[in-house]
């Protein structure tokens, strides 16, 4: 299948490289030049404006987004519609509000455009593993694209959630989970840390230990014991731990459901915390959140 990808960060150029792999037609568009460049000599076929990223594409014409939530992925919508036919699609990858996904899909409906939301997680290790992929938008649209979802993900990786919004806001609440796993397994280990058996503890030993089997086994317990053999009291960084939009979001969705969600709210307050302080466990979370996305992470 062929399909453009505009976005060639840590994630998306690593999904052009699957999707080569797998056998598809990308066409690869990056506003830095040599990103683009690096991908032609991998084999994709390179753009180096939207139009021509359009020109290149057979219709019915598929443009996956993989930027930043917010005024990126506006500006590149706006600049498709310019080039785009009725029946063509866009497909946003990034961690987009659903709300958002809701108002764009009506206001390309009107060109006869479609929009599709796809949740991905895999983070910088998803060449190899696979990208998780929780997919909103129509059935029809979906089944079009199911080669390319294939390609990206895992065996059994990728699920057609529902309507417009679906896929963005499964995977909103995923980031919230995540959150409150990452918080435990940071207060856990600063309690290890804190006692008089901490001294003793090799921490990557001890993750290492706990995925044998035991009942909070986990591929981020992976990654912290990744982080700790790397670092062992991590003290090459800080313990300033950034938020992403998933996380308030998820909050307010509480909020507006009337959920108790004690967990993911107390976990969202904590990275508000860690800019204050600089406690163990939020140098945990910053460890695993480069660990698992390629996050930057403060050093001293």
């Amino acid at each position: 299948m062929k399909i453009a990808m505009i976005g060639l960060g840590r994630m998306g150029a690593n999904m052009v490289r699957r999707l080569l792999g797998g056998g598809h037609d990308v066409v690869a568009w990056d506003r830095t030049r040599d990103k683009t460049d690096e991908l032609v000599k991998e084999g994709a076929t390179g753009a180096y404006s939207i139009e021509e990223v359009v020109a290149k594409l057979e219709k019915p014409r598929a443009v996956w987004i993989m930027l930043p939530a917010g005024d990126p992925v506006e500006e590149t919508i706006t600049q498709l519609k310019k080039f785009l036919d009725p029946g063509d699609i866009i497909i946003d990858g990034g961690n987009s509000y659903y709300k958002d996904d809701l108002r764009r899909a009506r206001e390309l409906e009107t060109s006869g455009i479609a929009y599709v939301d796809a949740g991905v997680s895999g983070g910088i290790w998803g060449l190899e593993l696979g990208y998780c992929t929780m997919v909103g938008g129509s059935r029809d649209k979906f089944d079009h694209l199911e080669p390319i979802f294939k390609t990206l993900a895992p065996d059994e990786g990728y699920l057609y959630c529902g309507p417009t919004g679906a896929g963005h806001f499964v995977k909103m609440i995923h980031n919230g989970i995540e959150y409150g796993m990452m918080q435990a397994y940071g207060e856990g280990f600063e309690i290890l840390e804190a006692s008089p058996y901490g001294p003793n503890l090799d921490y990557a030993e001890v993750a290492h230990l706990w995925n044998q089997g035991s009942v909070i086994r986990s591929w981020l317990l992976e990654l912290a014991e990744v982080a700790f053999k790397n670092d062992a009291r991590l003290e090459e960084i800080t313990g300033h731990v950034d938020d992403s939009g998933e996380g308030r979001w998820t909050v307010q969705q509480a909020i507006d459901t009337a959920v108790p969600a004690p967990v993911i709210t107390e976990s969202l307050f904590a990275r508000f915390r860690s800019r204050q302080d600089n406690s163990f466990s939020n140098r945990v979370l910053a460890a695993l959140r480069r660990e698992f996305g390629g996050h930057a992470v403060k050093k001293k």
